[in-house]
């Protein structure tokens, strides 16, 4: 199961699976994102290249006005999943 939301500060909260049968619920909350955003991690347990793919997609689009998603809580599963893909030389994460 994925979900997808905004939370009372505003930041985007990530929860489950995070994979290619996600990407349209995901697409349609980011799509929606025209400022500098934290996305949360805390409470997902896999992220596919999909995924990856709809995060690097939306950090592309707010790039071009000089925004950018921060991403926070990430598991150390997830940390290196980032790592190894270099996303963490694309994403500020905290």
């Amino acid at each position: 199961m994925f979900d997808i939301r905004l939370n009372e500060q505003g930041d985007v909260v990530l929860s489950g699976r995070f994979d290619a049968a996600q990407t349209d619920k995901a697409f349609e909350l980011l799509n929606k994102v025209t400022e500098s955003i934290r996305v949360d991690f805390k409470d997902l347990q896999y992220i596919s290249s999909a995924g990856l793919g709809v995060l690097l997609a939306t950090q592309k689009r707010l790039g071009q006005s000089g925004k950018r998603l921060k991403l926070v809580n990430l598991s150390k599963h997830i940390r290196d999943v980032f790592h190894f893909a270099r996303f963490d030389m694309i994403f500020e994460i905290e």
